[in-house]
């Protein structure tokens, strides 16, 4: 699937399985602009994605994020990294299947766990989605968001002790990417 057309590129998969790193990187590649869903809430809000839990709550995150979900499916020449439960509302699967390609990062539940408990900044910036200790958090969240994952995705790639460099050289090959 070469991309001629400079459709947008996303990433999707559940927090801390590299989507940020291999967006930055992939677009690096391939001269392509870089975005982040996190990062373009924040900005718009003008407050932490906790913040907005804690103050609005999860449905106006909710809102918010499927508003600027649209914005960044009409870019070009764009890997957009998107956060894990993005894809939670069926419009905004519907819009990311007409938009261009999704690559669903996986990785186990041990290192998602680890590497979220190696990130002190997931913490502070991404609050608990429930009321479950953050192992069982992340196996009932994965669970629920897996079919999500599988319906968008063009493209799976397990991070399982690959480097970034190793992520982007297989999206590129299995999205026949320069």
């Amino acid at each position: 699937m070469t991309d001629s057309s400079g459709a947008p590129i996303f990433l999707i998969g559940y927090r801390c399985t590299g989507k940020s790193s291999a967006a930055r990187e992939l677009a690096r590649r391939l001269e392509y602009e870089f975005d982040d869903i996190d990062d373009q809430i924040e900005r718009q809000a003008q407050k932490s994605i906790a913040a907005i839990f804690a103050e609005d709550g999860e449905p106006a995150f909710r809102d918010l994020e499927s508003r600027i979900l649209l914005e960044l499916c009409g870019r070009r020449r764009t890997v957009i990294a998107l956060g894990g439960g993005t894809l939670g509302r069926k419009e905004n699967r519907s819009a990311l299947s007409a938009a261009g390609p999704c690559v669903w990062l996986t990785a186990s539940v041990d290192t998602i766990h680890g590497r979220m408990a190696g990130d002190p900044t997931s913490a502070a910036r991404r609050p608990s989605l429930t009321n479950l200790d953050s192992r069982t958090e992340i196996e009932t969240l994965l669970a629920a968001r897996t079919p999500h994952y599988r319906e968008c995705a063009t493209l799976i790639v397990d991070t399982e002790g690959k480097s970034t460099s190793e992520i982007v050289n297989e999206i590129a090959v299995g999205l026949a990417l320069p």
